[in-house]
């Protein structure tokens, strides 16, 4: 049998440099990212409804840089419950779908094609997650898988 490696602060960040290097991904990369989904999503006809709550935009634009800085870069600076965050909101197969494609297109767009495919393999793992989450809390069967969005029509004027 193998021993764990053990988690140092030194060895996590190694690792952290190491996808830094690989991907391209930093704080900075990161909250380019966040903004422009943000900025995309809250003009979606889907997706914008259920921003329009958030109160204090810059207050949660650094707990999403936190949150995905903790997730691809191991930082550890997030400290919330995304699962509990997202099931008061009502949201179903086709809001994920929606999340999904809009947040790879994003990534697409901001990154090198290295960091764009980390962060999509882990948006696509957590929006499977949450929506295994929702749809059990819901007393529903969750989805096999998230089905790629249909394209929102234009907003209209």
């Amino acid at each position: 049998m193998t021993q764990p490696i053990p988690e140092t602060a030194a060895r996590r960040a190694a690792l952290a440099a190491e996808i830094a290097d690989r991907t391209g991904l930093d704080e900075a990369t990161l909250e380019r990212v966040v903004r422009a989904f943000y900025a995309a999503a809250r003009q979606d006809p889907l997706l914008g409804p259920l921003f329009a709550r958030v109160g204090d935009w810059e207050a949660h634009i650094a707990r999403i840089v936190a949150f995905w800085s903790s997730v691809v870069l191991l930082s550890g600076r997030y400290h919330g419950n995304p699962a509990a965050a997202h099931l008061p909101l009502g949201l179903q197969p086709q809001h994920f779908a929606r999340w999904l494609e809009l947040f790879e297109r994003t990534a697409r767009a901001a990154c090198r094609p290295e960091g764009a495919a980390l962060l999509a393999d882990r948006a696509r793992r957590i929006a499977r997650s949450l929506a295994l989450g929702v749809a059990a809390r819901q007393g529903e069967r969750p989805p096999r898988r998230i089905a790629r969005a249909r394209p929102a029509p234009p907003a209209s004027s």
